[in-house]
């Protein structure tokens, strides 16, 4: 065993420290779960949806307790924190209203003398992987549509946000969900590979980096099991000529900061037509320069540290980067007195003069940086949309609902929005293509993936 901490980004102390889960532990777990989900299959929908409304009911009391945990893990400020939790709820509840519906046999035509359907089969134990940017939003759109559709889970968490597992276990407990049917651990990277080709392992549900999803299919390859992988983002926004100026540049510039811009949905690029460019380049940088950098525990702070120095370091070094290549920064980082070189408190950033040769505009940043290039209309706008490795979100701002369908058409991604950016509908399905990743969560489509078709074909002689 190992110990792993939570180094709080808000001052550097350690806020959590815990063992990582032994061998013998997780043989156990493991062992558990797949006796656990041989008897949670055959408990009807409607008990599985009535556990799991209890355990979303146990885990909302909670709200200011786990939200001050959170701004301590993570650095969320605590202003925002309580909105993960509302977040979660939103998203559970959803599940848990569409899993009759969305679980229901598949019945094909009559057909005389036979009685024929498609029944959804649960996988078995599902193992879910989540990250520390957003841990309760990423980890419930796998864990509730698993549990609801009758499998066992066992989640791993990142080792920045570990009391974020033990929240759920505890709010699966008070429920009175069956013992060993949601289970967690604490563990090493090399633990996780492990788990990942145990044969108690059934699907894996992976949220992270690009490099981290290439070690979960490594790890799964030759089991031939299912693995969810909800990767990175460079995500685009366009801002048409039509577009209401000043909905656009506060939506955007919230997209792009909120969090700290620590979201793989955020707006990390943008493009303008040149007929309204200065002016949302002069709003963007208005609102920017308005932002409170600070303690996240600070109620008045509405931007906090990054996860850890490094990561901030990494954003220091793409904005210094583009400056040397002819970049423009608007921001002043020096009228921000929390940014301070070494540590995760970072100054928000614009940049102008920016292109696609440069790292900020193509390479993940995962920070509080907007590059704003103009354009000349939809056809150049579309083009430098898809010039990217990522394909999470995009969005347009207009008020042409027939362009933005039209220009959506042309986008390679998997959720497209009008008017809106850096938000998951638990209707509508959670998905992305290059190497933002692959697989579903979320709406009636995100029940398949944690399901398996099973076809029956009664002959009646």
């Amino acid at each position: 065993m190992a110990i792993i901490q939570c180094i709080s980004p808000i001052d550097g102390s350690v806020f959590v420290e815990r063992e990582t889960a032994s061998a013998e532990q997780i043989r156990q777990t493991l062992g558990a779960a797949v006796e656990a989900q041989k008897k949670w299959k055959n408990t009807p929908v409607t008990e599985r949806q009535a556990l799991c409304s209890k355990a979303v009911d146990a885990f909302v009391t909670r709200k200011a307790e786990i939200a001050e945990e959170l701004t301590w893990q993570m650095g969320r400020p605590i202003s925002q924190a309580p909105g993960e939790i509302a977040g979660f709820e939103e998203r559970a509840r959803h599940m848990i209203e569409i899993a009759n519906s969305a679980l229901a046999d598949l019945k094909p035509e009559e057909k005389d003398g036979f009685t024929r359907f498609i029944r959804r089969e649960p996988l078995g134990v599902v193992f879910v992987v989540a990250p520390w940017n957003f841990p309760y939003l990423t980890s419930v759109n796998a864990i509730m549509p698993a549990l609801l559709a009758g499998n066992a889970v066992v989640l791993k968490h990142s080792a920045q946000t570990p009391l974020c597992a033990e929240r759920l276990q505890q709010a699966f407990s008070e429920a009175g969900l069956p013992e060993a049917v949601f289970q967690y651990l604490h563990l090493s990277h090399a633990d996780t590979e492990a788990v990942i080709q145990s044969k108690e392992i059934n699907f894996v549900a992976f949220t992270g980096s690009v490099p981290g999803g290439e070690m979960v299919e490594r790890a799964a390859v030759g089991r031939f099991i299912g693995v969810g992988l909800e990767l990175g983002g460079k995500d685009p926004a366009y801002v048409r000529e039509d577009a209401n100026l000043q909905h656009a540049i506060e939506t955007v510039t919230d997209g792009a900061m909120f969090n700290t811009g620590q979201s793989c949905c955020g707006i990390e690029r943008v493009y303008v037509d040149k007929a309204v460019y200065q002016e949302f380049v002069d709003g963007v940088v208005a609102l920017v320069r308005g932002y409170n950098l600070g303690r996240p525990d600070d109620a008045d702070t509405n931007l906090g540290p990054l996860v850890k120095s490094s990561a901030a370091d990494f954003v220091r070094g793409q904005i210094d980067e583009a400056i040397a290549a002819g970049a423009k920064a608007l921001v002043d980082a020096e009228s921000f007195s929390a940014n301070q070189a070494g540590t995760p408190y970072l100054a928000p950033q614009v940049l102008i003069d920016v292109d696609h040769s440069m790292r900020v505009m193509t390479e993940e940043t995962f920070g509080p940086v907007i590059g704003i290039m103009p354009v000349s209309g939809d056809e150049e706008a579309i083009k430098l949309m898809n010039d990217s490795e990522f394909g999470l979100t995009a969005a347009v701002f207009t008020q042409d609902e027939n362009a933005a369908i039209e220009i959506g058409n042309q986008i390679e991604t998997g959720t497209w929005f009008m008017n809106r950016c850096d938000y998951l509908d638990p209707a509508l399905a959670w998905t992305g293509v290059k190497k933002s990743g692959r697989g579903c969560t979320l709406s009636s489509v995100g029940f398949e993936q944690m399901t398996r078709p099973k076809s029956y074909h009664l002959k009646l002689v």
